[in-house]
Formats: C-alpha cells, sequence, structure tokens
C-alpha cells in the first residue's frame, strides 16, 4: 500500500489521477507478530500540517514538536532530549546538536554513536527564535536542563509529544475533511483529545521520520547521508523505508555520478 500510495503521488504530478487521490490510500498497521509498521506519514501531508500550525499555532510548543519531527526526521526520543542550548542558529550552518545525556534522563537510541548535528534552514530557525522569544516558558527540567520542548511543568514528556503528533494528525484537525466519512461532531476521536489516536488516520511520530526518510530517498539523496543525517543504517533503510524501483535506483545513481564527474564517463 505505501507503494501504491507512492505511485499515484507521482501520478498526480503528470496529471494522470486526480488531485489529492494518493491521501486516500491508507497504508495499514500490521498486527502483533507482523515484522513492521508501514504506516507513514508522508511529506506533503507534513507540510500542509504545518501550514495550519504556522497559521492557528503560530510557533507554539505544538508548532514547534511537529517542525522538529518533519524537518529533521530524528526520533521522538532525540526530540525530546534537546536542549535550548543544543539549538545552534549562529553557526555557518545553522543546526540542533542532537547528544546522548543518560545522567539527566534525556538518552537518545543509540547513544554516544547517535549524537550528531542537523542542520535546519533559516525558515525553520525564524519560528524556532519567535518560539524561544515569544512563547517558551522559563523553565528548568528537574536536573537543570533548560528543555527545548518546554510546559509550564517542565521538560515535555514523551507521553505529550506522542499526543501532540495524534492531535495533528487527524485530517480534522488541520480543516480537512474526513476521509472516513465520520461526522466531526459525534465523532469521540475528534471531540475528546484523550481519544485522538482513535482516529483511523491519527499516527505516532515514527511514521513522520518514515516519511521523511522515504521523500529524501525519492529526491535522490544518497543512502549514505540519509543514513548519517538520521542515524540508520544504510541495512535498515533498504529493508523498511526504500520504496523506490531498480529502475529509479539506477537513474538516481546515474545522475548522481553525472553531477558529480561532470563531462567525464559515467
Amino acid at each position: 500500500m505505501d507503494t501504491l500510495r507512492v505511485f499515484f503521488e507521482w501520478c498526480e504530478t503528470i496529471d494522470a489521477v486526480q488531485p489529492g487521490l494518493f491521501k486516500k490510500i491508507k497504508s495499514p498497521v500490521i498486527p502483533d507478530g507482523g515484522s513492521v509498521d508501514d504506516t507513514v506519514i508522508h511529506t506533503d501531508e507534513a507540510n500542509e500540517i504545518l501550514e495550519h500550525l504556522g497559521r492557528y499555532e503560530y510557533a507554539t510548543v505544538e508548532h514547534m514538536v511537529w517542525l522538529i519531527l518533519a524537518k529533521t526526521g530524528m526520533r521522538m526520543g532525540a526530540a525530546h532530549a534537546l536542549d535550548v542550548k543544543d539549538y545552534r542558529p549562529g553557526e555557518e550552518q545553522p543546526h540542533l546538536s542532537i547528544v546522548h545525556r543518560p545522567e539527566t534522563a534525556t538518552p537518545i537510541k543509540n547513544g554516544r554513536k547517535g549524537e550528531r548535528p542537523v542542520s535546519i534552514e533559516p525558515d525553520a530557525c525564524e519560528i524556532v527564535d519567535d518560539y524561544l522569544e515569544q512563547r517558551r516558558p522559563d523553565v528548568t527540567d528537574e536536573h537543570g536542563h533548560d528543555p527545548l520542548l518546554a510546559s509550564q511543568q517542565g521538560r515535555l514528556s514523551k507521553s505529550t509529544i506522542r499526543r501532540y503528533v495524534y492531535k495533528w494528525s487527524r485530517p480534522c484537525a488541520a480543516g480537512q475533511r474526513c476521509p472516513h466519512d465520520r461526522n466531526p461532531e459525534e465523532c469521540e476521536a475528534a471531540t475528546d483529545l484523550d481519544q485522538a489516536s482513535k482516529c483511523p488516520s491519527s499516527v505516532t511520530p515514527h511514521p513522520i521520520r518514515r516519511g521523511y526518510i522515504t521523500r529524501l530517498l525519492q529526491a535522490g539523496v544518497p543512502v549514505d547521508v540519509v543514513s548519517d543525517r538520521c542515524n540508520v543504517s544504510p541495512a535498515v533503510i533498504e529493508e523498511h523505508y526504500d520504496v523506490r524501483t531498480e529502475d529509479e535506483k539506477m537513474r538516481q545513481r546515474h545522475q548522481v555520478l553525472r553531477e558529480t564527474l561532470g563531462n567525464a564517463d559515467t
């Protein structure tokens, strides 16, 4: 279903199908016993949600959660671990520095090997700057650190991050028509935020990461670059993220060779 969805998204670019048709193709959650959950939030969907948040929830912590997850592809645990000092807008390349700090209850997956700077674009920096200047509460966590994602109680919990992802991945929350033919005024998942996860379209944070990685691969970004940026091995990318056909891979390799070698024989 994931591959079919990507195909229909491509078909839209050549006007072969009705616009938005790919959004109706939902990837199923594999039940217990399956090897992997292929649910994904594609980049176009994430951008629509970010556009809505930018209009109605600008520079709130909920906007920040989606901005960081959708624009960097980092894991939820890495986003949770970010401190204000990890935001480096003044560097030659603005970035977020992901650091493993188990002693302050902010470990990251893969420990020290998962530490890395993750670049962010200037438009994202503007939002982060406004959040820090206008929205972020002046709080520290129980270890005296200044968490980037913060509430009045301190560092935003992982469960709260997950809650915000559930909340805004519901199509009706972002002003879109319900693809499940439900009445938002009567739907439990729409009227009760505690039940947002019951919406068939709502997702956990990981599908945002999966969509981000998939889009990088489709754009022809070399696998080793994706691996370094997202801290995921090429083997895992190949098994769980790469939906390109062999012909697509060949064309993208050829394009990289042409750009690297110029007019030399490729």
